[in-house]
């Protein structure tokens, strides 16, 4: 079986971008469908020490903006994963394929944290 020299013809490429766009999509949609409600009491964007749960002030309260810079980091992880994968597949598969699975792990670990975020307010 040969390798194929296309980016866009490699099948496991193509499967890692489609679950790389599909997280980015879901992350996007599920923090802006949470921000759509009425909360105007503010929203908790930070939560240090969460490990203790008699510790004082280990929320910190923000506006929408705190918010919202998760579809844009997003979006930023997508696109730049994308671009350094397709310009890594000139030097080497192998290291094209790890940078798009960076980029899944990345985007999962966004989808945690926003919705740890947006489930406590």
């Amino acid at each position: 079986m040969a390798v194929p020299k296309k980016y866009f013809h490699d099948h496991l490429v193509m499967l890692l971008l489609s679950i790389n766009f599909f997280l980015a999509v879901s992350a996007i949609l599920y923090v802006l469908i949470s921000l759509s409600g009425d909360h105007s009491n503010g929203y908790i964007v930070q939560c240090r020490d969460c490990s203790n749960e008699f510790s004082v002030n280990r929320y910190t309260n923000g506006d929408i903006v705190g918010l919202l810079s998760f579809p844009v980091f997003a979006v930023l992880v997508l696109a730049t994963h994308a671009m350094l994968s397709f310009r890594a597949f000139k030097i080497h598969r192998q290291l094209a394929i790890a940078i798009l699975a960076l980029g899944i792990l990345l985007l999962v670990l966004t989808i945690i944290v926003s919705y740890s975020l947006l489930r406590l307010r």
